[in-house]
């Protein structure tokens, strides 16, 4: 795929209304959003605690895009097949989350899901190397995860560009987590991401009986990144 590949907006979860996830989900899509990004961390990898595979699986049947599921957990290879189940599209491991990278990844394809691999912000772009042939998303890391709303670290921007030269005509999305806002959305762009996830910055404003802000909030991300 070339680099100027169409745009993705995958709204992340973690900033909707916890108590009316379904309605929510229905209502992101509604008003334009492709994916449904949905954050997993387990309070060991990273320092908060979120959803496991039964809440995937709740939220399945209100998802009708993709339905892509972020495990910042350690070790994950336990849960794969659990998440699988519970109806994840494609499923993204952290290079840091455990030793043996390509079991992982491999793990993840024998149950018919794509794999992705995220890499936080002190790991280098190189570690994508060895595995560039087995994965179908690079997910970099523009803060540390494990909360939302975090501020965008302006040094990822070097390695988002190093990531789709390594990437070159191969068809691996790009995705960008963390910090993306109006005014950091055209520099991912730029540099060569495809696939933003945002919070706040899409759910801010809005709700499930009143999703029109979801709508706006979308557009403008989509207007920005260009």
């Amino acid at each position: 795929m070339p680099p100027n590949r169409p745009l993705i907006i995958a709204p992340s979860i973690l900033a909707a209304d916890f108590a009316n996830f379904g309605a929510e989900c229905r209502a992101v899509e509604a008003q334009g959003a492709d994916w449904v990004h949905v954050d997993v961390m387990d309070g060991h990898f990273v320092p908060n605690i979120t959803f496991g595979p039964q809440m995937c699986a709740a939220l399945r049947p209100h998802i009708k895009t993709v339905m892509d599921v972020h495990l910042m957990i350690a070790p994950v290879d336990g849960f794969i097949a659990a998440f699988a189940a519970a109806g994840a599209d494609r499923m993204t491991v952290h290079v840091e989350a455990g030793p043996h990278l390509h079991r992982t990844l491999q793990a993840i394809r024998a149950t018919g899901k794509e794999a992705g691999l995220a890499i936080n912000p002190a790991t280098p772009a190189e570690v994508v190397l060895p595995v560039l042939d087995d994965i179908g998303m690079i997910c970099v890391m523009t803060v540390n995860p494990g909360f939302g709303g975090q501020a965008f670290l302006m040094s990822q921007l070097p390695k988002i560009r190093a990531l789709r030269a390594m990437i070159g005509d191969r068809p691996i999305h790009l995705q960008i987590d963390g910090g993306v806002t109006l005014e950091t959305a055209p520099l991912v762009r730029a540099a060569g991401a495809d696939v933003l996830v945002a919070g706040s910055g899409i759910f801010r404003g809005g709700s499930a009986t009143a999703p029109e802000a979801y709508g706006r909030n979308i557009a403008a991300l989509r207007a920005a990144a260009g």
